[in-house]
């Protein structure tokens, strides 16, 4: 709005709310402070993370079987493979020796030949002498590994469905709360937010938590159950050689805490800066115009480039120190698979183990180290999806407005008597702006309000609409406290047309509709006559069904501010808001305007800020204000005779110039 003020204090006149525009604050051209560093409260964080899957208990229970299933079925491969193994070693060992003898008198004949080490592999091995290769047996247990490999397949693609159903849910039960969340938040939380960082929020930040989900829930889930399946069968197979798996956990787990601790600071810091940064472009894009004007691109784009470095390097610290988790248990698992390898071959060469077995365990050792080293590489997933996650519970638990009344009063009948009893406001706690304020507009009446800039113009108009709550007193519209009424029920009842001109992507008409809804299109085309609009539609291409870009760049400024008029024009408020509405259109359009904006004042309270003051010489009533009180009141013709304020803002608008 035209009046408000964007620092917490001034040198002179009142202050207006305090703005936090984050590293770039202040237009374009602000400077770009670097805010205090949050660490990153992880436990906590992510535990509420996981908090919001909880109405997918049911759905989570039929993962986890699913996952269950497959993993069994995937963890009993190698053993039978293992069994394949032997059934080739143990008919090829039995071609070595002649038909009819038994196993026992080729152990004993070799003892006595005092072949010792050869009658030890032999004892570990059941084989027949002069049988051969089973070649039956070996293809039967080769179609159950098959067998087993496709119902895991299976499962596994089952429970991936399933959990991308509980992710996308999760996530869009989360938009939703945000969503919901930023309606119910005062505005003085958008004058203290950066609107690219808000926009990274609720875009980048949950996109983020629903690849992390997504990534990582699957992979965590299996990686636990097949860590587990694999630890019983090695134990079955070989306690010893399980043993030496078991004692690399601790190693991998201390090695992953201690690269991720040197992370999470990191990840943080990442997403904090790609706020910053779409803050920044954000601005530097909506003021092009601006910028391109004074010849500031290059100074746009150093601090870009700036901003840019700063995001690569916490970008690039984070992932490469949350990336060396992975290479590292990997070197823990290779040293692993050494020992299980040398211990697992003298054990078969002494016949304790067979060869089938050992193999079986080599893989078993494989389907250890690969869980635990995704598990690690999900580290990195984890920190910066529970970053962003503390990122949107911040704005989550940002402070609401206050909630309507239980029981809400309405004022009965359209009149539009608005009163300020006693009212006190301030942005800044210590810094008083308006101190007991009296005032009643009668319906009908057109009230002027003009001053200097900060004198709270805007902010009047700010209270009306209950954007901010008092500090005391109270304001009644046709007798009732409008802290007793639904803040829908009071703006309903208000039409607002603002300096800063509003308009989103679709057609004219359904801008001009935006007002009322359920209007006709006589009605919504009366309204467009009234203020003119329909006077440049027609020349128009497509006339109202022109379909306007995101910021109305295809029609001209005051073409912009005369649809707004008109929205305000079609719902027919009790009160009616002016703040600026003219300041963009041509003066004769605005002598137009301010004729259909006489009938559009008929019948119903009307408030005119304004700083031309030949626009408001018809008014009721004119309040001048200066640091948030009212100095003068009366007519045009009044405040002039008086020779006050009112009367050197007159000379120094009209007068100046040729002064």
């Amino acid at each position: 709005m035209s009046e408000k003020t964007t620092a917490p204090a001034r040198t002179a006149g009142p202050p207006g709310p305090p703005v936090r525009r984050g590293p770039g604050g202040g237009g374009p051209f602000g400077g770009m402070g670097m805010p205090v560093q949050k660490s990153l409260n992880f436990g906590p964080s992510a535990k509420r993370l996981l908090g919001r899957l909880r109405p997918e208990r049911l759905a989570l229970v039929a993962v986890t079987v699913l996952a269950v299933i497959s993993v069994a079925f995937a963890v009993l491969g190698p053993k039978l493979l293992g069994n394949a193994v032997n059934l080739v070693f143990a008919g090829a060992l039995s071609l070595q020796f002649p038909k009819g003898m038994t196993q026992q008198q080729v152990i004993q004949g070799l003892r006595a030949q005092g072949q010792n080490q050869f009658a030890d592999l032999l004892s570990g091995t059941t084989f027949t002498p002069g049988a051969g290769i089973d070649f039956t047996a070996v293809g039967q247990t080769l179609l159950w590994v098959l067998a087993l490999y496709v119902l895991s397949s299976l499962f596994s693609y089952l429970q991936a469905y399933v959990l991308n159903g509980i992710t996308q849910r999760t996530v869009y039960r989360l938009r939703a709360d945000v969503e919901d969340k930023l309606h119910r938040l005062p505005l003085k939380y958008f004058d203290g937010m950066q609107r690219g960082e808000l926009l990274s929020r609720v875009t980048n930040d949950i996109d983020n938590i629903s690849q992390s989900l997504q990534q990582t829930m699957s992979q965590l889930l299996t990686s636990l159950l097949t860590v587990v399946g694999v630890v019983v069968l090695m134990f079955v197979i070989s306690p010893l050689l399980a043993v030496i798996a078991l004692v690399t956990i601790p190693l991998t787990l201390v090695i992953t805490t201690l690269i991720a601790k040197r992370s999470q600071k990191l990840f943080v810091a990442q997403w904090r800066h790609t706020g910053e940064l779409n803050g920044q472009i954000e601005e530097a894009f909506t003021g092009h115009s601006l910028v391109k004007v004074f010849g500031r691109h290059r100074e746009v784009e150093a601090r870009f480039r700036e901003k840019n470095q700063e995001m690569y390097r916490a970008s690039f610290g984070a992932q490469f120190i949350s990336g060396l988790i992975m290479p590292s248990m990997m070197f823990v698992g290779n040293l692993m698979y050494v020992a299980i390898a040398v211990v697992g071959g003298l054990q078969v060469a002494s016949g304790m183990m067979q060869l089938g077995d050992v193999t079986a365990f080599i893989q078993y050792s494989r389907q250890f180290t690969q869980p635990l080293t995704q598990l690690g590489s999900m580290a990195n997933l984890l920190q910066s999806g529970v970053a962003s996650a503390e990122r949107v519970f911040e704005l989550l638990d940002a402070d609401e407005q206050s909630a309507d009344p239980q029981r809400p009063a309405s004022p009965e009948g359209t009149r539009g008597l608005l009163a300020f009893e006693d009212v006190s406001f301030r942005y800044v706690e210590d810094t008083p702006l308006i101190e007991h304020l009296s005032l009643v507009a009668q319906p009908g009446q057109t009230v002027a309000i003009v001053g200097p800039t900060g004198a709270g113009k805007t902010t009047l108009v700010n209270l009306m609409m209950r954007f901010y709550e008092l500090d005391g007193g109270r304001i009644t519209l046709d007798g009732v406290d409008i802290a007793s009424m639904t803040r829908h029920d009071l703006r309903s009842r208000m039409g607002m047309v603002l300096q800063d001109t509003w308009l989103f992507k679709g057609t004219i008409r359904d801008n001009i509709l935006y007002g009322r809804p359920d209007a006709t299109e006589e009605e919504m085309l009366d309204a467009a006559r009234a203020t003119y609009v329909d006077r440049f539609v027609h020349s128009l291409p497509d006339g109202y069904d022109t379909v306007l870009d995101d910021e109305g760049s295809n029609i001209s400024a005051g073409e912009k501010q005369l649809l707004t008029i008109a929205r305000a024009f079609l719902a027919r408020p009790s009160v009616l808001i002016l703040d600026e509405a003219t300041s963009s259109v041509d003066t004769r359009t605005e002598l137009l305007v301010q004729k259909a904006m006489s009938a559009l004042r008929a019948d119903r309270t009307s408030f005119v800020i304004a700083h031309r003051l030949s626009t408001i010489r018809d008014a009721d009533l004119i309040l001048v204000m200066e640091a948030g009180s009212i100095v003068e009141q009366g007519t045009h013709s009044e405040l002039l005779a008086r020779g006050g304020a009112y009367y050197s803002l007159y000379n120094a608008q009209f007068a100046g110039a040729g002064e």
